[in-house]
């Protein structure tokens, strides 16, 4: 699940910190990366949990509809969702459950807003839809949740707000973990059963690797990277550029540097989201401008080993 896109996120914030900090402890700095991309992997369950904390309250309102309507003579409810099978299935997951019950997590503390939020679902269309279509399976049963998840969770005020208060290593983590989420939904099948598996921690052991030999290279070799910055932008006044965007800059040199295998491209695209995403409005432009120029004077020198990057459009940094 910790992928590298998540990897770089978490190193940006975790560098930005390291020097706001004035702490200059690379171990203790390099332990906390792991532990904040460990926290992501805390929220992939717990968020993967909500969908069966919310069926846990549609079973408890089924109850008492079903229990109503025999007392009142009304037709009995429609038992669909509350025996979900999806979720039904996510609730006896091995994987889940044992994380669950090693890192004490539940939703148990959120009762009240489990319930709104069930009553939001019930009041959509599509929810309505869903229990009065005759079609009636497994695969009907995933789509529900996907529909669910991404109208009423993935950009929900209130979530965050919560999972800040849980953690502040989730603040900027939902984003990323909701697009996992929505992926192991679709991923699950009927057939494995309490077997099926989530997504691992990591997507590979290579990951791991890249997160500390970026991080250490990013810090470690700041000076040489900030040295070809200054070739690059000739006689720029560094005092004028925003911080973020120095800091952006140097981990990306150091992607570059140190893995051989990363495309110039691939890099430099990365880092001109996350300068969009981080810095100020014209950021994703000059740091587009300047880690172009720093790779060709790299490659042109003999510094680095690599294609040559294509200039991207400059009205697409816009």
């Amino acid at each position: 699940m910790i992928n590298r896109e998540l990897i770089r996120v978490k190193i940006v914030q975790l560098t930005y910190a390291y020097y706001q900090n004035g702490n200059n402890n690379i171990d203790a700095a390099e332990k906390e990366l792991l532990f904040s991309l460990s926290k992501a992997y805390d929220l992939y369950n717990y968020m993967l949990s909500l969908m069966v904390a919310v069926t846990k309250e549609a079973k408890e309102y089924w109850n008492v509809m079903e229990r109503k309507a025999r007392r009142e003579g009304f037709d009995r409810p429609s038992s669909k969702f509350a025996d979900n099978r999806f979720v039904l299935q996510l609730e006896n997951n091995r994987m889940l459950n044992e994380f669950l019950e090693s890192k004490k997590m539940s939703w148990d503390n959120h009762a009240d807003f489990v319930k709104r939020l069930y009553g939001r679902i019930r009041e959509a269309q599509f929810y309505k839809d869903y229990l009065d279509n005759r079609e009636d399976n497994y695969e009907c049963d995933k789509e529900i949740w996907r529909k669910i998840y991404k109208a009423f969770i993935k950009d929900n005020d209130e979530i965050d707000e919560m999972i800040e208060d849980e953690s502040l290593y989730w603040n900027d983590d939902k984003e990323i973990v909701d697009t996992f989420v929505i992926k192991t939904i679709k991923r699950f099948e009927e057939k494995n059963g309490a077997k099926q598996p989530l997504l691992p921690e990591y997507d590979s052991d290579d990951d791991r690797d890249f997160a500390r030999k970026l991080f250490r290279a990013s810090i470690l070799r700041a000076d040489e990277y900030q040295r070809y910055m200054n070739e690059a932008s000739r006689n720029w006044d560094f005092s004028r550029l925003a911080f973020m965007d120095v800091i952006l800059m140097q981990i990306a040199i150091a992607e570059m540097m140190t893995f051989p295998n990363i495309p110039i491209n691939v890099t430099i695209n990365e880092f001109v989201e996350l300068a969009k995403l981080y810095s100020t409005s014209r950021s994703g432009g000059y740091v587009n401008g300047m880690l172009d120029a720093i790779a060709h004077n790299l490659i042109e020198s003999g510094r680095m080993i690599k294609a040559m990057p294509q200039q991207r459009d400059e009205e697409e940094m816009q």
